[in-house]
């Protein structure tokens, strides 16, 4: 949408461009941002039909599986004030408050536990940087979990961590078992144990995962350039095509592939490096490499 507004950077009345998606206002002429965090006007739902357009009425906010009652359930406030703003009667204070606690104790064991685990998973969401589909998929994991009763006897903590990895390895997001458990501040073999036994319970059948978006991760971790990471890719295809890949550490191999691309482009790194943005020991790394170039004729 194009509105003509005077600058404050160019002085000068150009057409200005608002973009809703980033909710800001810029200038066309210097590109500068004249106004950020606009306020959305847009409707929140979707017309497929002339009636539902001018239909005025709110949809309220979107069913989350990631929320302990997928968020259709109300909340008595404790604001204790009516509908102008004024203070309510001692009367109705006190139902209110009498509604509230029966409110408190109508929340089943699985409500708080529910609570408990979304909560922690929100803060893995921040820390790992996750998109919200995986997010749901790990909500909709652990409600599958809590279902049959596989949480019982198990800390929250490493059913939601498991969970997330699942739905990473399931949506092919390159997280490591070792930056999940280091995220929930755990040991990575119980949550290591918690994964078993969600997968064999839940009857989940976990993809394997791309070698390439592992040497992208990696790469990146360790600053390289993309001519490196283009090489490092095709000697990954030559091993993958080569079935020589079959049943190594992803990360490991990705990090070996690296080292490699990097002596052939001139790239000076040690392998102490590759191997920290990796999340493996220098003794891996040289093992592997060891073993390529016997079995695959790298140099």
């Amino acid at each position: 949408m194009q509105t003509s507004i005077v600058c404050s950077i160019c002085n000068k009345d150009h057409v200005v461009i608002t973009d809703p998606e980033s909710a800001e206002i810029i200038c066309s002429a210097c590109g500068a941002v004249m106004l950020e965090r606009i306020q959305e006007d847009r409707p929140e739902w979707r017309a497929f039909n002339l009636e539902e357009t001018n239909d005025k009425s709110r949809t309220g906010t979107p069913i989350s599986l990631a929320r302990h009652d997928m968020g259709l359930s109300t909340i008595i406030g404790r604001i204790n004030k009516d509908s102008s703003g004024g203070k309510i009667d001692s009367q109705t204070l006190s139902t209110m408050k009498r509604l509230r606690t029966w409110d408190l104790r109508t929340q089943t064991s699985d409500d708080r536990s529910r609570q408990q685990a979304f909560s922690e998973l929100h803060v893995l969401k921040d820390k790992l940087a996750l998109p919200d589909a995986i997010v749901e998929k790990s909500a909709y994991i652990y409600r599958k979990a809590q279902e049959i009763g596989l949480i019982r006897g198990r800390t929250i903590s490493a059913t939601i961590g498991s969970a997330v990895y699942i739905a990473c390895r399931e949506l092919q997001i390159p997280k490591s078992l070792r930056e999940i458990a280091v995220a929930s501040n755990m040991k990575r073999r119980v949550l290591s144990r918690s994964y078993r036994i969600l997968t064999s319970e839940l009857d989940i059948k976990i993809p394997i995962i791309d070698p390439i978006k592992c040497i992208v991760k990696v790469g990146n971790k360790a600053s390289l350039n993309e001519k490196t990471k283009r090489q490092a890719i095709d000697v990954m295809n030559k091993i993958t095509k080569s079935e020589i890949s079959a049943g190594k550490n992803p990360m490991g191999l990705a990090a070996t592939v690296l080292y490699i691309a990097c002596l052939r482009t001139g790239v000076n790194i040690r392998q102490a490096d590759i191997a920290y943005a990796a999340g493996i020991s220098e003794v891996t790394l040289r093992n592997r490499i060891k073993d390529l170039k016997e079995r695959f004729n790298l140099n």
